[in-house]
């Protein structure tokens, strides 16, 4: 590493300048643009295709997050499920989140197929992505090595590594806050109100793809604008209340189109028993992760699983404040906790006397806000699955890849020769904490890593006592030199670093791959689940001959059948796509159809057969579902097994107008 990654202004272009690259140039992409070293371009290359590698190596096997999956196939075979994010083909119920994320994935689906690598794919592209723009954001900031390494870093962080290789709206969400934080620091550079405005955007995109969310970035950046920006008071404070507008134009579209159109020309919205896009968004998917209730929505029930899977079963519970350094959790997000609360330290003191314009520092105050903030909120919800972390990642990568880059200088500066090898000692203790947790995962890499990197320790230690030479000092002959130290230095960094990074590569392993719903990597992941998605892919003999049943006796009704739970229909639609309809929402306890809906779609001719049994459907013995159930078992005529063909696990009936 050279001194070229300092975190000052040492890149000809000025700090958070757009690069306007020409024709010739962008012909030549592997080549360095002229404000970059020349190996930086080839390197950002090297890293951005080993992501791609990482993220799209068990792509056929990426499994289906199953509720999900079914509104993405119903969304690829129909516009209409498509616009309003709904479950079925029908188009009767949304899902219980905003379709921002699953747009993607169906627009996939109706190109590709309907599999489980088309599902993916959106994914995988989207972390790539976000690797590019988070070397460019962190180059503008402090330069290409520290750019670079960030880049890297984040990568392989274990989370993100498994994430953008399974159909997850995490994907989506990071690389929409990953763009806005570009966006962010270009508009800083140059007080542009049109990139500040666009920060907004990316961020009610963001919001679309997992709502409240997204807005975690907001006290960040309004905070780093109005603090730095090198603009006039009256003026930040309208640019801040311009990108406001926009940002909430833009996440609350879909809010807005489930508002304003009429209850009975579109889906009714899940997790809501007022059939609200508000109550969903803000109760349903908002305070009630924090164990508040809001009236009109659904109590979700959920629990969340076990953080550490079967190899540790101390785990905090869901609500605990410190969740987040326990090892189940850690080991997919957190390696990096030392480095880049080091990095923004050392930073902050560092630049302290900087101007107010400094861009530096902005940076330093834009990323450790970005991740108070998130921490703070990850911390006190009730449910957090490990993929919601991913968000952590992006400032996590930035400042540890600072922390390095200051650390790394300080090796030439008299005063501060203890800081990398204090920084290295912190690190390679948390680092052996979590490695230590899972000691039977890839020991002969992990501990022969970790010994390099306490070697290399200890003899900074011991270089940093001895004679060295000031900066800008005349070399004397026979002192002895830096570059030893450096390799050293370098040496130990990497060691130290190997450790997460393997965590992260352990998902070229379908063994440590995690799940389509519980993304993981490494040993505190899923292991041993089939990734393989063969199941849904096709159905069962006896599925095959009930639906073959339904649809020849289907008579043109808009449905081919009812069913008492969404995981029934997820059996039809999944492999078909064709109009199910599900009773109840995901939950069971949503009331739609009602009673009155459902006898007047029979007495219409638009549903013929009601599927009762399988898994799921159960609802309450005063929701609605209770009372269709028992409806149908007093007016309805069961089909019995033999002349459906399909089995005895799920009842089939058969109503008639007037019944």
């Amino acid at each position: 590493m050279a001194d070229a990654g300092t975190v000052t202004r040492a890149q000809p272009a000025p700090e958070g300048a757009v690069d306007a690259p020409t024709r010739a140039s962008r012909l030549r992409f592997w080549r360095s643009p002229a404000d970059q070293p020349r190996w930086a371009r080839p390197a950002l290359l090297a890293v951005a295709a080993l992501a791609a590698v990482v993220y799209g190596w068990q792509i056929r096997h990426a499994g289906y997050a199953e509720y999900y999956a079914v509104a993405v196939h119903s969304m690829s075979v129909s516009w209409r499920a498509f616009l309003f994010g709904a479950f079925d083909p029908g188009a009767t119920v949304t899902v219980d989140k905003l379709a921002g994320a699953f747009l993607p994935q169906a627009l996939s689906a109706r190109v590709f197929g309907f599999h489980p690598w088309s599902v993916a794919l959106p994914q995988v592209v989207e972390g790539v992505v976000s690797v590019l723009v988070l070397y460019r954001l962190v180059r503008r900031w402090c330069g290409a090595p520290a750019g670079l390494l960030a880049a890297a870093m984040f990568a392989l962080t274990p989370i993100v590594a498994s994430m953008f290789g399974h159909p997850m709206e995490d994907a989506a969400l990071t690389m929409c806050l990953v763009l806005a934080a570009d966006a962010f620091v270009a508009a800083l550079a140059g007080t542009r109100t049109g990139r500040l405005a666009l920060a907004g955007v990316w961020v009610g995109l963001g919001f679309q793809a997992k709502m409240l969310q997204s807005w975690l970035v907001l006290p960040a950046f309004a905070l780093t604008w109005l603090a730095f920006a090198p603009a006039s008071r009256r003026r930040r404070l309208g640019q801040v209340a311009l990108a406001g507008a926009a940002t909430v134009a833009v996440s609350l579209a879909w809010v807005l189109l489930l508002t304003v159109v009429p209850a009975g020309d579109r889906p009714y919205v899940d997790g809501t028993t007022n059939d609200s896009a508000v109550a969903m968004v803000f109760g349903y998917n908002g305070l009630d992760r924090f164990g508040a209730h809001v009236p009109g929505t659904v109590e979700s029930g959920f629990t969340t699983p076990d953080p550490t899977g079967a190899t540790d079963a101390a785990a905090s519970p869901a609500g605990s404040w410190h969740k987040l350094v326990d090892p189940g959790y850690a080991t997919q997000i957190g390696w990096l906790y030392p480095l880049a609360l080091a990095g923004l330290v050392v930073g902050l003191l560092r630049h302290r006397r900087a101007g107010r314009a400094d861009p530096v520092r902005a940076g330093f105050v834009l990323w450790g806000g970005w991740l108070a903030t998130a921490v703070v909120v990850f911390s006190g919800m009730t449910l957090t699955h490990r993929a919601y972390l991913a968000t952590l990642a992006p400032p996590l990568a930035a400042l540890a890849a600072a922390g390095v880059v200051l650390s790394w200088r300080a090796l030439r500066d008299r005063w501060a020769t203890w800081l990398l090898p204090a920084v290295l000692l912190v690190q390679l203790a948390w680092t052996t904490h979590l490695a230590g947790r899972y000691p039977g995962f890839l020991p002969w890499l992990t501990w022969p890593a970790l010994a390099t990197a306490a070697a290399a320790t200890v003899a900074l230690v011991v270089a940093g006592r001895g004679p060295r030479r000031a900066p800008g000092a005349p070399v004397v002959a026979g002192r002895r030199t830096e570059r030893p130290w450096r390799v050293v230095a370098a040496l130990g960094l990497a060691a130290v670093l190997a450790v997460p990074a393997v965590w992260g590569l352990s998902v070229l392993d379908r063994r440590y791959a995690g799940t389509a719903f519980e993304a993981g990597a490494g040993p505190s992941g899923p292991v041993g689940l089939a990734l393989d998605a063969d199941t849904t892919d096709t159905l069962t003999a006896p599925r095959r001959r009930l639906d073959d049943y339904l649809l020849a006796h289907r008579d043109g009704a808009r449905y081919v059948a009812a069913t008492s739970s969404w995981r029934t229909a997820s059996q039809f639609v999944l492999p078909t796509g064709q109009p199910f309809l599900p009773l109840g929402g995901y939950s069971g306890l949503v009331p739609q159809p009602t009673l009155a809906e459902l006898r007047a779609l029979v007495d219409a001719g638009e549903l013929r057969f009601v599927l009762l049994g399988g898994v799921g459907g159960l609802g309450t013995t005063d929701s609605e579902l209770s009372r269709i159930m028992t409806w149908v078992l007093s007016s309805c005529r069961e089909v019995p097994a033999a002349e459906h063909g399909g089995g005895d696990e799920l009842l089939v009936y058969r109503c008639e107008p007037g019944s």
